[in-house]
């Protein structure tokens, strides 16, 4: 099993920076694919049977699970078991060289595997090894089996997520999972300028329960700071209104007033000028108070319009209005608006069709070289 790093350097942000993928699922493949896309070199370490997410379908595209394949770009594969010593120490010759080791093993796994971060550290002293985990690794979150499920749940984020009737509800996305790997790229990027200024490396914890708490912003500060426990309220604000999704004649549209001017603007759009002149909608605060009756007012308004026809005009006047699409409206949007969200990365005889990074760098622009790898055969040499 001979591995070598990619020696040339890929132009970007990151190019000549080394990572050594141990992780699996989300939040940690999400993080790599981000370095990669930032132009560093990544190796994704597989189990022989695969990262978990590629038996996660239907649906699939070409034989690969569409949730691996979201994640796994700009990547090349090894496949090792860990547990084999043969394998282990082809990892172990990776890591020698590695600037970044990434793992989301449940906590005390990887140094029973022989890849902790001790035994990186001893072979690569100025290495940052980053460790994403559920609910941290004190001794009495250790053994805490942790998926965003569970954590969108016990992090409160589904107590302040769907409405009364519907009772607590997950997002539509593993979203605690995504915001973890996005924070710990943040810990990464930084530890790497100190370990470039000082030659020193360091150990990047990130958890998801700490993601999910601190990612609840301004509910989490509400409590924090007042001792109010929020609770869900469908797509309404609890401090902003009308700020929620409303009914038309042929969908749904939403409305995101952020101050008294652009409330003013809405009812010259709709031409409605009582509702400027009622005293119950004045003000912000007065508006929250009295929601409800806004709410019913606005639908009554908006019952006879077109969502197609209603959107521009309240854009027109500078309000912020949208309709609510289904992810084929989203990306048809997008693309109307100049944005390049797909990204196509192809290989000979294949080609795989991606959300394209947000991150726009003048000078070093994000690159999508490979796409995500195929599991090869354990044994077979690597990475793919």
């Amino acid at each position: 099993m001979s591995v070598e790093w990619h020696d040339p350097d890929s132009g970007g942000a990151l190019g000549g920076v080394r990572v050594l993928d141990l992780s699996r699922v989300l939040a940690g493949p999400y993080l790599t694919m981000l370095l990669g896309d930032l132009g560093a070199d990544v190796i994704k370490v597989e189990r022989p049977d695969g990262d978990d997410t590629r038996g996660w379908g239907p649906p699939h595209f070409d034989g690969d699970a569409t949730y691996f394949l979201a994640v796994n770009r700009n990547k090349r594969t090894l496949v090792a078991d860990l547990r084999q010593e043969r394998d282990r120490e082809a990892v172990l010759r990776l890591a020698r060289r590695a600037d970044v080791v990434v793992e989301n093993f449940r906590p005390g796994v990887a140094d029973r595997l022989g890849v902790g971060e001790a035994d990186i550290r001893a072979l690569a002293p100025a290495v940052v090894y980053c460790s994403i985990s559920a609910f941290g690794d004190a001794p009495q979150a250790r053994a805490l089996p942790g998926y965003d499920l569970l954590v969108q749940a016990v992090g409160g984020m589904m107590s302040v997520t769907g409405t009364q009737e519907s009772g607590p509800t997950k997002a539509g996305v593993a979203v605690v999972d995504v915001l973890a790997g996005l924070h710990a790229s943040s810990g990464v990027l930084a530890a790497l300028r100190h370990a470039e200024r000082t030659g020193e490396g360091q150990h990047v914890r990130v958890s998801l329960l700490g993601t999910a708490l601190a990612s609840l912003v301004n509910q989490s500060s509400a409590y924090l700071l007042t001792g109010t426990v929020p609770g869900r309220m469908g797509n309404a604000h609890p401090s902003l209104a009308p700020y929620e999704t409303y009914r038309c004649a042929d969908g749904e549209i939403v409305l995101a007033v952020g101050n008294d001017r652009q409330f003013r603007d809405l009812v010259g759009a709709i031409d409605a000028p009582g509702l400027a002149e009622d005293p119950r909608f004045a003000t912000n605060a007065d508006r929250v108070a009295h929601r409800d009756a806004l709410r019913t007012t606005l639908e009554r308004l908006f019952a006879t319009a077109d969502v197609g026809t209603l959107v521009p005009q309240l854009l027109a006047r500078g309000v912020p209005a949208g309709a609510v699409n289904d992810l084929a409206g989203a990306f048809a949007h997008a693309e109307g608006l100049g944005l390049d969200v797909i990204a196509e990365v192809g290989e000979p005889g294949r080609t795989v069709r991606t959300a394209a990074s947000p991150m726009r760098l003048s000078s070093t622009p994000v690159t999508y070289r490979t796409p995500p790898p195929r599991l090869p055969p354990h044994g077979s040499g690597g990475p793919h």
